[in-house]
């Protein structure tokens, strides 16, 4: 079973081209499968053996978007293993995935984005690590960004003339987006107060390539400072930049541009908020609401 999913993963890898993330991810989730099977050939894994695996992984408490994920891998893996002949049938196609439950994402307010910004420069505004933070924040608003996708900001992606930012995220997809204003003149601020030229844009204080984790301690560090509620995080700005969005009238398939989707159904998710404050205004200006 091993050898077959080292085939799957240098596959995933060479012509799928999936993030390492991704691809830790599957083998992470088949080669606990592999485990569940204990030596079991390949060609005798069938329906009932992977409803018993399904039936384990529930026993464990996971929760349904962890077992689906898991289902996800496995139904890539025999549809692999199926395409390129090493299985006559697929017995996973029986399978149905467990009902996912829908958590709408929570996100900042306008006035609660500025704020978490602005603390950026409450204690030494001259520092250069000032600098740079208000830089991060002002990139996570402006464009909607993932962590992982302002860790890898090169000095070349960022076109300061034209007002953009080229972008690898998920599966090291490229494309490009708008950058405000806001943020532009806080990178070049950044830039320039840094001075050595390095190839990434964001540097820790040894001057290295700053870390997702790295990135994760900046955004609490200015939440405990904004005091801005609990549950917030780095990626509530790509929440609240999505968000804000379409409450200012901007349509749904340009905001899946913005964010990177591969599919519309991942944006519609913040129609959800957004009708939410729509019924929040007519709850409270309708006489008869």
């Amino acid at each position: 079973m091993e050898k077959y999913i080292e085939k799957f993963i240098r596959y995933l890898e060479i012509e799928k081209n999936y993030s390492s993330h991704t691809i830790l991810n599957y083998k992470l989730d088949l080669r606990d499968f592999n485990k569940f099977i204990a030596g079991t050939e390949l060609e005798k894994i069938d329906y009932l053996m992977l409803r018993k695996y399904l039936a384990v992984l529930k026993e464990k408490n996971l929760s349904s978007r962890s077992v689906g994920r898991r289902l996800s891998a496995l139904r890539s893996f025999f549809r692999f293993l199926s395409r390129e002949g090493y299985i006559k049938s697929n017995p996973i196609l029986m399978l149905s995935s467990p009902k996912l439950e829908k958590h709408l994402p929570s996100f900042m307010t306008e006035e609660e984005v500025k704020k978490l910004i602005e603390s950026a420069f409450a204690k030494a505004p001259d520092d250069l690590l000032a600098f740079r933070d208000r830089a991060i924040l002002e990139s996570f608003y402006s464009s909607g960004l993932r962590i992982s996708e302002v860790v890898g900001l090169n000095v070349d992606d960022v076109d300061f003339i034209s007002g953009i930012l080229k972008i690898r995220g998920k599966g090291k997809k490229e494309r490009i987006v708008p950058v405000g204003e806001a943020a532009l003149g806080a990178i070049k601020k950044y830039l320039d107060k840094k001075k050595k030229e390095t190839e990434a844009v964001f540097l820790n204080k040894n001057s290295r390539r700053i870390t997702t984790r790295g990135v994760m301690d900046i955004v609490r560090k200015y939440l405990r400072l904004a005091g801005i509620k609990p549950g917030v995080s780095a990626h509530t700005f790509r929440h609240s930049f999505a968000t804000h969005l379409l409450n200012r009238g901007a349509d749904l398939r340009t905001v899946q541009e913005l964010l990177g989707h591969a599919n519309l159904s991942t944006t519609q998710i913040y129609t959800h908020l957004t009708t939410e404050k729509l019924k929040s205004v007519y709850d409270k200006a309708h006489p008869h609401a």
